[in-house]
């Protein structure tokens, strides 16, 4: 028995299955075995027994001391290697030792080694101190058997029982597999081997093969002895578990630490990712360096649009994805009873969703800038082409009329001519007085275009300079000839009166036609319906003029006719044509075919812009009819998530198959949203502006679209987000319709979340007894991002954490501690020993070295390292 005690003190290295089947014969041939101890021959056979398995338990441990008993009878009389044994088994330090070597020093000695064992609770019976000193074997081995059951089999408990029965149920629970075996007590069952074989195989089953082994028959062996050795079986197996079972609970905690830190890596790159989309975008949008074209602008306007409709989406789903990533680790971090991840500076839900308003600011202006320089474009090239017009009819009209007025034929001229140049030269001066208007709309116009900064206002403004010091200088001119002519008047008698009557009636007649011509050629921009008619009736009002317009003509072609007469009547000389103006009647009649050729094309024209304007219109329309569908429904499907999101109508699980089965109804849709697209954008391929017959906009519609779709997403994770928390926590449907009912109750806004005082009122009515501290304790973990609300998925984890049994820094740390053997630091080698690699390597990577007073080379801080994993320290 001894021989096999040293076996188990050296964890059961080169055991064969032999061996173990002859302990129980070696138990009983241990006198003749050991004839170098000697024994008193007062002893029966079995405290024999018990003299060399108690020997041989002292010896385990007075071994880490450096030293061992030869003869428990004689070794322990002085009561020095007694007190040594109690201080190693015990790890605490008894009174200082009497190093005299008289019968007083030595009962002094084994009395205080008695002191120390009553003081642990024990009863020593009939055992005095004289009784060791005098080297009694029956009191110094009952000494022995009181220490060990104090310190080897008291503390040994399974199940709440006694030391002798947990130690009994130990062994039965451990040998019930193996064939043979049956532990009833602690003497005959044991006689065979086959129960220590069992005990072994159990815990290192590549030390035996139990199958081989064979059963050898023995005496009753001592009950004493068997429980001592199997206590010492029960520490060294036990503590083997622990071990394993530390090891467990640390690679859970580090899986669990591992995962969530993947989590956040992939929560920073997504959020980094977007926000960087977004500080490329924002500048884009936000680019107001117009193009001097139409087409550069609508191809803008196009870029635009496939920005929103390609580009854009994809990014509304990403910000989606990393709000519900977001929120999912926050719950597992919650879970497994970790701090709150807060992402890295600028990197938060918040700063997200405010770079998000920011661009979607950005795109808002960005259209309405687009429009707007379309509108303005437009309006320039209508201005330009207006322009060119005006002074293309001005510059015809003033060709050659400054080499007309510095001709000197008034010099040689008859008075008849002069009198006629005169008249002629008036006749003049009252169509100059006429086109001064035209200089000025050509002047108004160039300053328009100024103002609204066309690209080629430089040509315009040369071009306009170029009319007016022309129109100076025939002004100019003109006061230089009258005065000319007006000198030489006197000279002048004869005039022909039906050739001034001509020019005077000609003349703004002719002045009336190029009016009329240059209004029918007018270009025209109309956006609506009432504009255009307004134009029509103006057509129709400016036909109805025709008649007396007519009669003019014919009045003026009369006095032509008249002079023709006279000429022909009185065979008068005349030289030239009409010296009073340039105008002649087939110029007239030209203009006034001219006249009658563009009113049907100005009819024509404004039929078609009228058709245009019905088109215009039923686009109008096709479009409102769509919206004012699709904008109610978006609205109404808003609501309509928000209330189920409250109800308690069925499980978590129906809820969540009814939201899911809610959001396919809701995709299903989307070919209306894209149906309503197309109509938009042949809206804005028309140039259509504005909608009377709807209130919403496209605008309106994506952005309820995109807030529809993400708070259908966000509910089912917030359903999602509560089942996993319900299966974390062992949460019953019946505790968490309760919850929501709380909930529901104290939600007075009807919001869907708590304001702070609703969720103390609601506390208080849960018998919370809590100060302004303690409530502010509550709302830090409710709250983390500090924004007064209380989510309902915030308030079932404070509910189910106040009674969840999670894991914990300090039991994190006891679990390090078994792994040390009971040290304040680990090696590395223990590490990779105890876990699996790739969790030892974690371990190693991140603890600091340990630098406690006994610290040694690659010592550890297991203890830094277990509070950093939960958020009470920095890793």
């Amino acid at each position: 028995m001894l021989w096999h005690f040293f076996l188990v003190s050296a964890k059961f290295h080169n055991i064969s299955h032999l061996t173990c089947a002859l302990l129980p014969i070696m138990l009983q041939s241990c006198l003749s075995s050991h004839p170098d101890l000697e024994i008193s021959p007062r002893l029966s056979k079995l405290e024999q027994t018990c003299f060399y398995t108690f020997t041989a338990w002292c010896n385990s441990h007075l071994r880490k001391a450096g030293t061992q008993i030869e003869n428990i009878e004689e070794d322990f009389r002085d009561g020095l290697k007694l007190m040594l044994l109690l201080e190693v088994i015990s790890g605490e330090r008894l009174a200082k030792p009497e190093r005299g070597k008289m019968r007083v020093h030595k009962i002094s000695n084994v009395n205080k080694a008695l002191d120390f064992i009553a003081s642990k609770g024990v009863k020593l019976v009939s055992i005095g101190a004289e009784e060791i000193v005098d080297g009694n074997a029956k009191m110094t081995l009952g000494m022995i058997w009181t220490i060990i059951l104090r310190f080897a089999i008291q503390d040994i408990s399974v199940e709440e029982t006694s030391a002798k029965e947990g130690l009994l149920l130990w062994c039965q629970r451990k040998t019930a597999p193996y064939k043979n075996v049956n532990i009833q007590n602690f003497h005959i069952s044991w006689k065979d081997g086959l129960g220590f074989c069992a005990l072994i195989h159990r815990h290192r089953p590549e030390l035996i093969d139990y199958g081989k082994l064979h059963i050898v028959g023995t005496a009753r062996p001592d009950e004493k002895a068997i429980m001592t050795y199997v206590s010492c079986y029960y520490h060294a197996f036990s503590g083997k578990q622990k071990a394993e079972t530390a090891a467990n609970r640390i690679c859970k905690v580090l899986a669990v630490n591992q995962e969530n830190e993947q989590l956040m890596e992939d929560y920073e790159k997504l959020a980094s990712d977007l926000l960087e989309w977004i500080r490329r975008t924002i500048p884009w949008l936000e680019n107001r360096v117009p193009e001097n074209t139409m087409q550069a602008m609508q191809q803008k306007l196009e870029d635009f649009r496939d920005y929103r409709r390609l580009h854009k989406p994809p990014k509304v789903q990403e910000k989606c994805q990393l709000e519900i990533n977001f929120n999912t680790l926050q719950t597992k971090l919650r879970l497994s009873n970790r701090p709150a991840f807060m992402p890295s500076e600028g990197k938060m839900v918040s700063d997200i969703s405010n770079a998000w308003g920011s661009l979607e600011g950005a795109e808002k202006g960005y259209e309405e800038w687009l429009l707007n320089e379309i509108r303005r474009l437009e309006r320039l090239d209508h201005l330009a082409e207006k322009f060119r017009q005006k002074a293309a009819i001005h510059e015809a009209w003033t060709d050659g009329k400054e080499e007309m007025l510095q001709q000197k034929d008034y010099e040689t001229a008859s008075l008849s001519d002069i009198k006629a140049l005169l008249k002629k030269h008036e006749a003049f001066e009252s169509d100059l007085a006429a086109h001064q208007d035209r200089v000025e709309q050509i002047a108004a116009i160039a300053q328009e275009l100024n103002e609204l900064e066309y690209y080629d206002s430089p040509s315009v403004n040369a071009r306009c300079q170029r009319i007016c010091d022309q129109w100076d200088s025939l002004g100019v001119l003109t006061q230089k000839r009258s005065e000319a002519l007006q000198r030489t008047e006197k000279l002048l008698e004869t005039i022909d009166q039906l050739y001034l009557e001509f020019a005077k009636r000609a003349a703004p007649f002719n002045n009336w036609m190029e009016g009329a011509m240059e209004d029918l050629q007018d270009t025209f921009i109309v956006h609506t319906i009432e504009e255009i008619q307004g134009l029509s009736t103006a057509h129709e009002q400016f036909k109805a003029t025709l008649p007396e317009a007519d009669k003019e003509r014919q009045a003026i072609l009369g006095i032509h006719n008249e002079i023709a007469k006279i000429v022909q009547t009185y065979h008068v000389n005349m030289a030239g044509t009409n010296p009073y103006t340039t105008i002649n009647s087939q110029e007239i009649n030209a203009k006034w075919d001219k006249v009658r050729q563009l009113v049907p094309q100005r009819d024509q024209a404004l039929i078609e812009e009228h058709a245009r304007q019905q088109n215009n219109e039923r686009l109008r329309r096709q479009f409102a009819n769509q919206a004012n569908v699709i904008g109610p429904w978006i609205q109404t499907k808003m609501q309509e998530i928000g209330r189920i999101s409250i109800e308690m109508h069925g499980t978590l699980e129906d809820q969540l198959t009814h939201l899911r089965q809610y959001e396919k109804s809701i995709v299903n849709y989307k070919p209306k949203i894209d149906q309503l697209e197309g109509d938009h954008q042949l809206i804005q391929e028309a140039l259509i502006f504005d909608n009377k017959h709807t209130n919403y906009t496209m605008e309106h519609i994506r952005v309820g679209w995109e807030q529809l779709l993400t708070t259908i997403a966000r509910t089912i994770n917030e359903i999602e987000n509560q089942i996993l928390t319900r299966d974390a926590k062992g949460i019953s449907q019946d505790q968490m319709n309760e919850f929501r009912a709380s909930f529901n109750h104290f939600d007075r806004k009807k919001t869907g979340m708590m304001d702070a005082e609703d969720f103390r009122a609601c506390l208080i009515s849960m018998g919370y007894n809590m100060g302004e501290a303690e409530f502010s304790r509550i709302m830090s973990i409710v709250d983390p991002n500090r924004l007064g609300v209380v989510t309902f998925q915030a308030f079932i984890d404070f509910m189910s954490r106040e009674t969840a049994d999670t894991d914990t820094a300090d039991q994190v740390m006891a679990s390090f501690k078994v792994l040390a053997g009971d040290k304040n630091y680990i090696l590395v080698d223990e590490l990779r020993r105890e876990l699996p690699p790739d969790q030892a390597e974690y371990c190693i990577a991140r603890m600091t070295p340990y630098t406690g007073p006994d610290a040694v080379p690659g010592a550890l801080d297991y203890m830094s390292f277990s509070t950093a994993l939960y958020g009470e320290s920095d890793l």
